[in-house]
Formats: structure tokens, C-alpha cells, sequence
């Protein structure tokens, strides 16, 4: 909580606790009047803590910065703490407060004459109004919400009464937000084998840009057009689950692609549920309504098929073929590929490519379905030790709200996470860093080294999801904590010796048998017919 210790009227301290990646522990006190009297009027500062130290081997001053300073997420704190302070240049108001969703700690201070008194007076009469107002705006939208869904439901199921068209398939790719994973991967071999079909792809109005540009045929999710065409659709093939008030027609066929292998734990199978919006039971009630729905669900594996059928209480057909989106990796797999790709990213040709492509955390969030992610990765750090080999390709997970500024990093640090498809990424990536994503299981079809960036590792095992296999020591890579420790794993693959750990040939024996160039060949031949 906020504390306003008071030694005298004219000496007052606030006190704020921070966050910092150092994990440090001591007091730093800003003398608020001089810094209003040595800078210009009004100003805004943000914290952060820098450091200066000595090179062993240069004896060169290094000074090393942290990312901006955070108040902690348990600290009460209020938004609008500030207080008036006389100073030579008169009297001045100094504002400390979060910065909306980042909670970045910042300072503003400027004069307090009578004329900014008044104005003070009345942007807080009109803040007051304007909350009040946003609160009665937020209930209308959560009633007319509530109302259009269930409006969208009956004129769905009476759509759904209307003649079928046949052979018509509806894709649908991470809610509509990319042109990606399985579901693209079957689209594109239907469209070169199956031409009779009738294929479009289900789109969130904000991500059109790629299916225009390739001229994709596509229908904006949730407009009245998606609703006829979803609901008379002959097929539907998703990778995510659907809302859970669309129902299905009793005419449609509805393929479940799934996106990834599970090492964490699934539905039915959490102990506890931490995400935002749900608890524990109406969570595991939602997703086995939705699983029920579904009538085929491709398994990469025997090891998936046990837990996909138990999980989320499948028991329909069951497809074990590998994964579609991965045949790319086995059938494209060339140099010529790779610098055609590389090209089109823009991505120097004569480095190495790192990806790190991390999961999110179900406890860190903004909001249902904005989830937060702090970038343990020392990005400075890693530019000053192997920069001059390697370039690092940030791939945050579709549910990550982050926007991180990589300027300072430019030329060697690329956030490719809204990049129209992972596994292009893989192919020109000489090495992967993950933490728990599934996306290791499907980089494992190329057999390059990985490498498991794990500080929370405890945290995520115990608390929030807990694992379907010992991963500390079945992962077909180290597992390391710091980026000291990821620097020295990543020089060791450039041994000229370097062979990937003895774990990684039963690995690949178990999750990637399967998968050899014509899954998507399978799937179509099984649900189509």
C-alpha cells in the first residue's frame, strides 16, 4: 500500500515498491524539488536502474541498463498519487502513477499555479464523469453482448435448417488471427488435389491483410455472412476451440486439427485452472462441451491419442496420422528454401537464424485473452556475446498481448510473432530456444539443436500446470535458468564435433515417427473421402 510519511509539513516521502530483473534490494530517494528546479516545466520520467562496471579483459567502463522499472503486482496501489511541493520556482505538483496494462512507474511534475488549479479542479470533475459514464457504457456493451449472442445462436440454428452446400469447407486458424498450422496446411493440399471443394477460411476482421494479399478467398468472422456460410458449410476445419454458443448443424462435419503435441497438461487432465474469466470446473464443463461437438481430431502420435482421448473426453474418430502442418518440414527442407525464405524476411544470409519462440503463463494476464510476458532473455547480452554470428527471431505465442521494442536491438533482434506461419520460421532457424511451448516437438522433424529457457520451471511444474512426462530429463535439449547459461549452450553447437544429446533419438522415435511429408495426404483421404 501506498505510504505517505510525514517527518514534517514540509517534508513528506512516498514510498513506491518496484520490480527489477537484477533482483536487488535497496532504497534509492529522489529529492523532488531540486529535480523540479533543474528541469524544464512540465516533464515525465520513467526508472530504470543503471549500472557501471569494468571489462576483466579490456579494463574498458561498461555501463549496463535494466528494462523499465514496474510497481509490484501485489502492491494496492492507487492510480492517482501525487502531492504539492513550494520550490524556488514556486509551487509544483508531482503526479507518480502505474502506466495503463505495462504498470511502468512514471513521474510528472509541473507547476501549480492558481491557473493550473483551476484546470486541475476541473479534468477531475470531468475524470469523475467520465468514469462514471464508462461504467454504465460497460454494462450496456455486456447486456447487448449477451443479446446479440444469443440472437447470433437462434438465427444460426434456424440458418442451420437451410439446404447444405456441398462441399463446401470453412477454415479456421487461431480465432481467425492467422493463415497457419494444420488447418492451412490440409487448405493448401485440397486446393491443389481436391479442386471440386469449395474452400474459405473464417477471418478476424483485424488479421485480412495476409489473405488478401495471397488472394485467399475468406469471410469476416462473425459478420451475417460468416453466419449463413458457417452454418450451412458441409465441413468445418479448426485448430482452437470455437466460441461455445455456435452450434454445430446437424449436417456438418467438424475436423479438429489441435495445434501441438501436449507436454503440459489439457482439460480434464488440470488440476487447477488459473485463467482469467473461468474457474477450474466451468472450464474443463466448456471445453468437453466443445470436444463433444467435434467429430474427427488429428493425433501427431500414439503418445497424443491416450491423452487427446482422455483429456478432452474424445470419442469420436480419432485421426492418428502426424501433423500436416509439419510436412512442410520433411518435404521442403533444402537450402534453396531457406534463402528464398530468408530473403523474404529479410534476414542477413550469412548468420545464423535463432528462433525463441516461448508459451504464455496462465497466471500473467491483462485480460481474457491478453496474456502479459516479461522477457527474461537478455537481449543486450546476448547481442554483445554472439551477435556477431546470430541474429534472434522473437515468435511470442498468438495469446501474448506484448509489443516489445526491438529498436534498440536492430539488426540483430526480429519480432516475427504476427508472421503468417511458424513453420517457415523453423526452416530458416539453424537453432531453437523455447520454455514449455509445444513448438520443440514439431522444430524435432529438422533435428537441430534446442535449447529450454526454463527460469520459472518450478512454478509452471507445481503450480500452474504440471507435465505429462518427466521433462527435465526427457527433453531432447539442456535446460538452462540465465541467459549466461543459454550463450554457453548455444557455443557449443558450434563445435565441429557437436551431435545432439543422446536423449533426442528416442524423442524423435516417439513423437516424430509419423511424421514424413504426407499427413495432410492422410487426413483428406480419411474426412473426405
Amino acid at each position: 500500500v501506498l505510504k505517505e510519511i510525514k517527518k514534517s509539513e514540509e517534508d513528506r516521502i512516498f514510498e513506491f515498491p518496484l520490480e527489477d530483473d537484477e533482483k536487488t534490494n535497496f532504497n534509492v530517494y529522489i529529492d523532488l524539488k531540486k529535480l523540479y528546479e533543474e528541469n524544464d516545466m512540465p516533464a515525465m520520467f520513467q526508472f530504470y536502474i543503471q549500472f557501471t562496471d569494468e571489462d576483466l579483459e579490456t579494463g574498458e567502463e561498461v555501463v549496463k541498463q535494466s528494462k523499465t522499472l514496474i510497481l509490484k503486482h501485489k502492491a494496492e496501489l492507487q492510480t492517482n498519487q501525487f502531492t504539492i511541493l513550494e520550490t524556488k520556482k514556486g509551487p509544483a505538483r508531482f503526479h507518480v502513477y502505474p502506466q495503463k496494462n505495462k504498470k511502468n512507474m512514471r513521474l510528472r511534475m509541473n507547476d501549480y499555479t492558481l491557473k493550473t488549479r483551476a484546470v486541475y479542479f476541473v479534468v477531475g470533475k470531468k475524470n469523475q464523469a467520465v468514469s462514471f459514464l464508462r461504467r454504465k457504457k460497460n454494462r450496456l456493451k455486456k447486456k447487448i453482448g449477451r443479446g446479440v449472442k444469443k440472437a447470433y445462436y437462434f438465427i444460426f440454428g434456424l440458418a442451420g435448417n437451410l439446404p447444405v452446400k456441398k462441399k463446401t469447407v470453412i477454415f479456421e486458424s487461431f480465432a481467425g488471427k492467422q493463415y497457419s498450422c494444420n488447418p492451412r496446411a490440409i487448405y493448401e493440399y485440397m486446393k491443389e488435389n481436391n479442386p471440386e471443394y469449395q474452400l474459405y477460411w473464417s477471418v478476424n476482421p483485424e488479421y485480412t491483410g495476409i489473405f488478401k494479399e495471397k488472394g485467399i478467398p475468406y469471410i469476416k468472422r462473425f459478420t451475417l455472412k460468416w453466419l449463413f456460410a458457417m452454418a450451412r458449410a458441409e465441413y468445418w476445419v479448426v485448430n482452437s476451440r470455437l466460441p461455445l454458443w455456435i452450434p454445430k448443424p446437424k449436417h456438418t462435419t467438424y475436423l479438429q486439427t489441435w495445434h501441438g503435441t501436449p507436454l503440459k497438461r489439457l482439460a480434464v487432465d488440470m488440476d487447477e485452472v488459473h485463467m482469467p474469466g473461468t474457474n477450474t470446473e466451468k472450464y474443463k464443463k466448456n471445453f468437453t462441451m466443445e470436444a463433444s461437438k467435434w467429430d474427427y481430431l488429428i493425433s501427431p502420435n500414439a503418445y497424443s491419442t491416450e491423452i487427446f482421448a482422455r483429456a478432452f473426453q474424445f470419442n469420436k474418430t480419432m485421426i492418428e496420422s502426424g501433423y500436416p502442418r509439419n510436412d512442410f518440414l520433411h518435404t521442403d527442407n533444402n537450402p534453396e528454401t531457406v534463402r528464398e525464405l530468408k530473403e523474404k524476411m529479410q534476414l542477413p544470409s550469412d548468420k545464423k537464424v535463432i528462433i525463441y519462440a516461448p508459451t504464455w503463463r496462465d497466471d500473467q494476464f491483462y485480460k481474457k485473452g491478453k496474456y502479459k510476458f516479461d522477457l527474461d532473455l537478455d537481449l543486450n547480452k546476448l547481442r554483445e556475446e554472439i551477435g556477431g554470428d546470430y541474429v534472434i527471431v522473437l515468435r511470442m505465442h498468438y495469446l501474448v498481448a506484448e509489443n516489445f521494442d526491438l529498436e534498440p536491438y536492430k539488426g540483430f533482434a526480429y519480432d516475427f510473432s504476427s508472421y503468417e506461419d511458424i513453420r517457415e520460421l523453423y526452416m530458416v532457424s539453424d537453432l531453437l530456444i523455447t520454455d514449455y511451448s509445444s513448438v520443440f516437438f514439431d522444430f524435432a522433424n529438422l533435428k537441430r539443436p534446442m535449447i529450454f529457457f526454463v527460469p520459472d520451471i518450478e512454478t509452471y511444474r507445481d503450480k500452474l500446470r504440471g507435465f505429462y512426462f518427466d521433462f527435465e530429463t526427457e527433453a531432447p535439449g539442456p535446460l538452462v535458468k540465465t541467459t549466461d547459461e543459454v550463450i554457453e549452450k548455444v557455443r557449443e553447437t558450434e563445435a565441429t564435433d557437436y551431435r545432439l544429446p543422446a536423449i533426442f533419438e528416442p524423442f524423435y522415435e516417439k513423437f516424430c515417427y509419423l511424421e514424413s511429408g504426407r499427413s495432410s495426404e492422410k487426413v483428406v483421404k480419411t474426412v473426405f473421402k
